[in-house]
């Protein structure tokens, strides 16, 4: 092997262990959300609308906490930054065993966000400084998918855990350990030294937001919505309207599928820097899926829309934060990465909230058909808009 070429290799061992560390963090998050609304429906008997005002303090957090995660990763030493985030959002897993009121749980739950948003910042903007600069458009690609696998095997594995255990205490307990080996993992992951930001630069604006992905904020946005109608309330939905009760956790588990047939398909796309061919086509499939899932409530419907969901999503989210990071300079990275995560916190948030509501006054099919409208009207400003401009304002 010549120097070059070590010295280009993508599956390096910092990246590999980055990159096992986001899929435990994610996987220790996504291993709660599908069955919160249940445990919180049979623990405390809550209403659909409180439901969702409970669970979107979490998203609520995040997003607060995610702009100023980015300013502190472009401005202090990232591994330290980055050890913090994970322990505060490793050891809040055991508040959720002692929270024995709604109060309680609520604030718990809310107050946990924060970690959240500034490790998942922190986490991705390191993984970004381990990649050799030749691979990193495709090294985002494969580590996106660290999140888009954990982000589909954790509710199928809760599922499965629940159906077998009959315990919430018990996936309590599996989120708390999961994310103490996450945390383990990112411990022995070393850093080269870096020149740290100093000076009025340190606070412009664009330390906390990166202005020029405004566009591309806003689609996510659109995206990050259907996906939180999804997920929070798929298991609640099949039960009571399909009469689904384990074929959730299948769900989940083809839609991991369709990412891994994603990468398959779009890693040639991405290694030639064609971002916005692998966005393009990720939407666009997403959206079908989408409005598969609602306007067939059967099982072909139900499993169908799980793959083409799990394929849009595959080639959206990495084209997506490449392209983000293509817009911001080297001493922007953690705001790049902030920013695509928090639209993706917005529209998960949103959808919660709204979501909860219009399944509360009008059903959850119609709370569904709401994830497809504002998909649409982002795929719509994207190719009207956030195109043209990305093509404009990009730096690599």
């Amino acid at each position: 092997m010549t120097v070059t070429e070590t010295k280009d290799r993508l599956w390096n061992s910092n990246f590999i262990k980055v990159m096992a560390a986001n899929f435990l963090l994610f996987f220790a998050f996504y291993l709660l959300m599908p069955l919160l609304p249940l445990y919180l429906n049979d623990t405390f008997g809550s209403t659909k609308d409180v439901i969702g005002a409970v669970l979107s303090g979490y998203t609520v957090a995040a997003l607060i906490a995610r702009p100023f995660s980015g300013y502190l990763v472009d401005t202090f030493p990232r591994r330290q930054v980055l050890l913090v985030c994970f322990f505060l959002f490793f050891i809040f897993f055991a508040g959720y065993l002692v929270a024995g009121t709604l109060l309680l749980f609520g604030i718990v739950r809310t107050l946990h966000g924060a970690p959240f948003g500034a490790l998942t910042v922190a986490n991705s903007t390191v993984a970004i400084d381990v990649l050799p600069s030749s691979r990193r458009t495709e090294g985002i690609g494969y580590y996106g998918l660290s999140n888009n696998l954990a982000m589909a095997t954790g509710p199928t594995v809760a599922i499965y855990l629940f159906d077998w255990l009959g315990s919430y205490e018990m996936l309590f307990w599996a989120a708390l350990l999961i994310a103490g080996i996450g945390l383990g993992v990112d411990a022995t992951v070393k850093l080269k030294p870096r020149q740290l930001v100093h000076g009025k630069r340190a606070l412009s604006l664009d330390r906390f937001f990166l202005v020029v992905g405004l566009w591309l904020f806003i689609n996510m946005v659109g995206f990050g919505y259907s996906y939180g109608v999804l997920s929070t309330y798929l298991a609640i939905y099949a039960k009571q309207t399909m009469g689904v009760t384990s074929g959730t956790g299948t769900f989940f588990l083809i839609l991991a599928a369709g990412l891994m047939l994603s990468r398959v398909q779009g890693a040639s796309a991405l290694r030639k820097g064609r971002v916005v061919h692998n966005a393009s086509m990720g939407m666009c499939i997403s959206i079908v899926g989408y409005t598969l899932f609602v306007a067939m409530p059967n099982l072909w419907g139900f499993y169908g829309a799980a793959v083409l969901i799990g394929l849009g999503n595959g080639h959206l989210w990495p084209a997506f934060q490449n392209m983000m990071i293509n817009l911001a300079s080297n001493d922007q990275r953690g705001t790049a990465s902030s920013t695509i995560l928090v639209a993706w916190d917005v529209g998960i948030g949103l959808g919660v909230i709204i979501g909860g509501v219009v399944a509360e006054h009008m059903g959850y099919s119609s709370a569904f058909w709401s994830g497809v409208a504002v998909n649409a009207l982002a795929i719509v400003s994207y190719f009207g808009l956030s195109r043209k401009h990305y093509y404009a304002h990009r730096l690599r």
